[in-house]
């Protein structure tokens, strides 16, 4: 499987000033607020475990599923090539030589062993709300992995983005350092999903637009660019963002990945499904769809919610015209052609979908908010690069067209696809198609 995860940071990254992942380990879960950490026991190792799954720690951390943890993930970068860590407990090459103070410093200040400060792609500028009894439940959970003796790749970056001290001035403009601290006009529940999305999921790491210096703007859970893909708005605005989801939707969508009639996951939440959310417990899905429905609202001009597009194909001769072309050469095929040859049998003639809500089902390309959406990014990303996303309930998948189908067929499935099925006004081109393969 393609590790989305590392396209999701190196998208980020593109967007950002370079990340070097001295200790990049991540949290998503507390059992409290508050509290000394505690000698290593069955109860905080199992706690460790499930924050490390959640966190996805092993996506950006394991290039080769056979060493997990040991890093050499490689974020490939217009200005050099950076990769990830190793955080096993192997004393030279990982995390082993790093006491408890200065592990707690890496994740939740940003400051590597030697005193170096970390680039803010490693989202310390989150993790600083996190309590010392999660940090070092984690740390307990790696103590446990088998330690790999394996160091990182060296990091191509040319001048001046090697030039670590210049964090001093982004973190004085960028970077408050804070513990989370509840809201007692607010129920426990609402906390806990506060410090899960904020804190340790750090969604907004994603899904907020930056400032012009790359730090998180004002507009938290917005929406941004990516790289090639959005990140949607999910703030409770009932167009631009999940207003109209219920509560039960957004906790299936986080579980399963999918909820017919609105989303599926593809590229980096696919990821994030697969290694992380579909692992947390159903009182932390339900906390952290009850805090999302709560944060302030943003529309950036959106008139219609992104899954309300579409409309289904009313005669199959609609889809029937001249041979396809493929990779090589011929008359090229326009949308309607491409469309039956390469996703009818799978979405249906009318794009309706085959399966319903069925786990395994083919979604149904109207009410789909990727093919609803302004941007057909995500849309051209899942036709070049398919969908893989391991469920509680099965394995999604969806062929990727990248060695099938030329940058013109790409550009013109997309088009016809959001014409037909979503957003008309979205729109794409070869060159572009060219430019996200």
């Amino acid at each position: 499987m393609k590790n989305t995860r590392a396209g999701r940071f190196t998208a980020l990254l593109k967007h950002c000033v370079p990340f070097v992942a001295a200790v990049a380990v991540t949290t998503v879960a507390s059992l409290g607020f508050a509290g000394p950490a505690r000698a290593a026991d069955s109860e905080q190792l199992k706690h460790g475990e499930y924050l490390a799954r959640a966190a996805d720690c092993i996506a950006c951390h394991t290039s080769n599923r056979s060493e997990p943890f040991a890093g050499g993930v490689p974020f490939n970068l217009p200005f050099g090539t950076i990769y990830s860590t190793n955080i096993t407990p192997d004393s030279t090459n990982g995390i082993g030589g790093l006491s408890d103070a200065e592990f707690i410093s890496a994740v939740r200040e940003g400051r590597s062993k030697d005193g170096k400060r970390l680039y803010p792609a490693m989202p310390y500028t989150s993790y600083t709300q996190m309590t010392d009894a999660d940090i070092l439940a984690i740390r307990a959970y790696l103590r446990t992995v088998a330690p790999i003796a394996k160091p990182a790749p060296a990091n191509t970056l040319g001048f001046p983005f090697n030039q670590r001290w210049a964090m001093v001035f982004w973190n004085l403009f960028n970077f408050s350092s804070g513990r989370y601290q509840p809201d007692a006009t607010k129920s426990v529940e609402w906390n806990r999903g506060a410090y899960l999305v904020g804190a340790l999921a750090h969604c907004q790491e994603c899904h907020t637009p930056r400032n012009f210096m790359q730090g998180l703007s004002g507009k938290s859970l917005a929406g941004a660019q990516l790289g090639n893909w959005t990140a949607y708005n999910i703030t409770p605005d009932r167009t631009a963002g999940i207003g109209g989801w219920s509560e039960a939707e957004l906790i299936a969508y986080l579980r399963d990945g999918a909820v017919p009639g609105k989303a599926n996951a593809a590229g980096p939440m696919a990821e994030v499904v697969e290694n992380s959310t579909r692992f947390l417990t159903p009182e932390d899905l339900k906390a952290m769809a009850v805090y999302l429905r709560s944060v302030p609202a943003h529309n950036a001009g959106e008139t219609q919610p992104r899954f309300a597009y579409g409309s289904p194909i009313q005669s199959v001769n609609q889809i029937r015209n001249q041979a396809l072309t493929v990779l090589g050469g011929g008359a090229p095929a326009d949308g309607r052609t491409l469309y039956n040859g390469n996703c009818a049998s799978c979405h249906g003639w009318q794009g309706n979908g085959v399966g319903g809500a069925a786990a395994g089902a083919y979604p149904s390309l109207l009410h789909n908010s990727a093919v609803g959406a302004a941007t057909p990014d995500n849309l051209t990303m899942v036709v070049l690069h398919g969908v893989s996303r391991q469920t509680n309930a099965g394995h999604v998948v969806m062929p990727d067209f990248a060695d099938q189908l030329s940058d013109a067929d790409v550009a013109t499935l997309v088009n016809f696809v959001s014409s037909q099925f979503g957003n008309p006004a979205a729109t794409t081109s070869a060159q572009k198609v060219s430019k996200m393969r």
